[in-house]
């Protein structure tokens, strides 16, 4: 054996570390380092976007929170609003609101006369105008609901017009006053002696959530109150609908029924489902409820039944996500020690599922409560001002929704709409903030590990 000569081969590579290295991996680090610059940038254009939008929002809507209010003693005289003088409520609903809005008005001429403020400029209606139109109304149903009221003087806290509502709010100003019908440069005079007074001024406007929508006369006076209401009920409809069917249609999908092309149909129109535009399934309510089933146009029955059929899809597919998620073991487990498959699937399964199922209903209960499209095709974007009676009755009453009252607010010509349409996406967004967090504690609360 002769040994073979090395000087002609070739030197062996030495091996490279990724440690090491080199233009590949400055390469594979480069573009990693791009990577993570791209998705940092997302996330901030995306958090910019939502401060931008929420900053928006608060800074206009947080102001629908407070409104102006003039504070002057009243006296409710028997002989003006109980000429009759036998303090019976039949003879007193006679008077109108023009007759308690002429005993503000007085009322209030007295107190500036006795505080010696002067209202130059400013004509005797023109000094009934700083006084809401909602005023004369609030006043008689308290007089209505005690007459015991009569004959007394007391201080009392009026709502201010929506134009002096707006001056102390900064959104009317003396030049906007010279063009505006509603409202002159002296009014606004006679505004800055009646703060100086400390007869005018702005509080806390609790009525803000109480009160019901106002006429486009009454800016300051519209409310939240039966959105709220008409929201709520929908909501707890929605809830008696969705969950026991959606959770029974998920388990007998996921557990029970055979794989066929029935069964494949079924999934595959519930995936179509939740993809279809929300106002297709107004289309389907009007049609069905209202025209064919004759449900009362503007009730929450007909709201919730609508929002049940845009919800069910979303609620069945995070319900079947939550089950199919649970190990086979727990079911070979289950199925080994002698349980039935129906012991199995509601002693093991189900617990287990539990959290997720729990997310995905008040998820869907979430976006359902944000939806505007189908309710205005069934007619609860009319305006109303009278409260659902309490439920069962309530559920087929007229009412509306706090997005219905978002869209209708926005679409009206007065600044005052718009900044209480603000207002108002602010109280839904808490109610989806509390529902969103509602679901994280309870996914956290009944979460098992395995």
């Amino acid at each position: 054996m002769t040994d073979i000569s090395t000087s002609g081969a070739a030197a062996p590579r030495p091996a490279k570390s990724i440690l090491s290295g080199g233009r590949e991996m400055a390469r594979r680090n480069a573009a990693e380092t791009r990577f993570k610059l791209y998705g940092m940038l997302a996330i901030s254009v995306s958090l910019g976007v939502l401060a931008v939008m929420l900053w928006t929002i608060f800074s206009d809507g947080i102001s629908a929170f407070k409104q102006a209010k003039l504070t002057f003693p009243v006296t409710l005289s028997s002989e003006v609003l109980d000429p009759a003088g036998n303090g019976l409520r039949e003879e007193m609903t006679k008077v109108t609101t023009i007759g308690y809005g002429r005993l503000l008005s007085a009322a209030f001429k007295a107190e500036l006369a006795a505080k010696g403020i002067s209202t130059e400029g400013v004509s005797d209606k023109e000094l009934a105008d700083l006084i809401s139109k909602d005023a004369p109304g609030v006043l008689r149903s308290e007089v209505l609901a005690n007459p015991a009221l009569l004959d007394t003087t007391e201080l009392r806290s009026v709502l201010a017009s929506g134009r002096i509502d707006g001056y102390l709010k900064g959104r009317v100003t003396r030049q906007t006053a010279e063009r505006d019908g509603q409202i002159s440069p002296a009014m606004l005079d006679l505004a800055d002696r009646l703060m100086d007074a400390g007869i005018l001024g702005t509080g806390f406007n609790s009525r803000f959530l109480t009160s019901p929508d106002a006429s486009d006369q009454r800016p300051e006076a519209a409310g939240l109150g039966v959105a709220i209401l008409g929201s709520a009920y929908m909501m707890l409809l929605v809830l008696v609908i969705c969950v026991p069917l959606g959770v029974a249609a998920s388990i007998y999908l996921e557990e029970f029924a055979p794989k066929n092309r029935w069964t494949d149909l079924v999934e595959v129109n519930i995936s179509n489902l939740a993809a279809v535009p929300s106002i297709v399934f107004g289309i389907l309510g009007l049609a069905v409820f209202i025209n064919f089933a004759k449900f009362p146009q503007s009730s929450p029955l007909v709201g919730a039944l609508v929002l049940s059929l845009m919800t069910l899809p979303t609620i069945i597919i995070a319900t079947r996500a939550s089950i199919r998620a649970v190990p086979p073991s727990i079911r070979d487990a289950a199925l080994g020690v002698g349980a039935s498959k129906m012991q199995t699937v509601f002693h093991h399964v189900l617990p287990l599922a539990a959290p997720g199922i729990l997310t995905g209903t008040i998820l869907g209960l979430a976006s359902a409560l944000g939806e505007t499209a189908p309710l205005l095709l069934i007619g609860m974007v009319a305006f109303v001002d009278n409260y659902p009676a309490p439920p069962v009755e309530g559920f087929f009453d007229p009412a509306t929704a706090l997005p219905v009252q978002v869209y209708s607010w926005a679409s009206r010509s007065d600044p005052a709409f718009i900044e209480r349409s603000s207002g108002a996406i602010i109280v839904l967004l808490v109610f989806l903030v509390i529902m969103n967090v509602t679901a994280i504690i309870l996914r956290r609360k009944f979460e098992r590990r395995w």
